[in-house]
């Protein structure tokens, strides 16, 4: 794919071999932002993980300190008093088998995340093949599957990032906007990294964090210096 004039301006910024520092890597990112909206800022990490063994599969979310800039639409299945108290706390869609059908049948999917209650779960399976590949499927470990709806949902509206490794034990989240503020992106960034490098399955031998990059959509990518973080 042939890169644009712009592009070629942005990278021309960015000394591919080198690893920046975080502040100095956040302050490039803003600069070679180049899509003519408020374009994601996206943290990629290369870590030494054998995804094939699950205890070195990671996966989890955390509420941003400056959240994500991103509103995201909420879906709540859950039934009674669940279902109020996610309407209460600000879910766009909130519904129980209704709205399940509603996904089958009608192949409706118009929400960023879905959170269920665990009795609903079961019903949910047969979504699984709908769901799953979208990355829209409610799983524990994200705090997508909880009774404490009222929290999950607010989780969200704050601006919660979700991490997973991929099958080359890459990660990839968004971590904030181009307009957000240097100090906003590091604060991002250093919390994210924290609960990676927090979550080092005891088996990995050797180095855990291969390399760090950031990027903004459409903007090449710079890579950060792992040194930059407490390890």
């Amino acid at each position: 794919m042939k890169k644009g004039k712009k592009y070629t301006v942005a990278s021309e910024k960015v000394d591919r071999n080198k690893l920046y520092s975080l502040e100095e890597a956040v302050k490039l990112v803003k600069e070679t932002s180049i899509s003519s909206f408020d374009g994601s800022v996206e943290l990629a990490v290369r870590l030494n993980l054998d995804t094939r063994k699950s205890e070195q599969q990671l996966r989890g979310a955390l509420v941003l300190p400056n959240g994500t800039g991103k509103n995201k639409k909420v879906l709540v299945v859950a039934k009674g008093d669940f279902a109020k108290v996610a309407k209460e706390a600000g879910a766009d869609f909130v519904g129980d088998t209704d709205i399940l059908e509603k996904i089958e049948k009608e192949n409706w999917l118009d929400f960023d995340v879905m959170i269920a209650t665990p009795d609903m779960m079961p019903a949910l399976g047969k979504l699984g093949k709908v769901l799953g590949p979208k990355g829209l499927m409610p799983n524990p470990k994200t705090g997508t599957v909880t009774n404490d709806v009222k929290k999950a949902v607010l989780d969200v509206k704050k601006g919660r990032a979700e991490y997973k490794t991929d099958t080359y034990g890459n990660v990839h989240t968004m971590v904030g906007k181009a307009s957000f503020t240097e100090e906003q992106l590091n604060e991002n960034i250093n919390s994210i990294m924290n609960v990676i490098i927090k979550s080092k399955p005891s088996t990995v031998k050797g180095i855990y964090i291969k390399n760090i990059s950031i990027s903004s959509t459409m903007g090449p990518g710079i890579k950060v210096d792992s040194n930059s973080f407490d390890k």
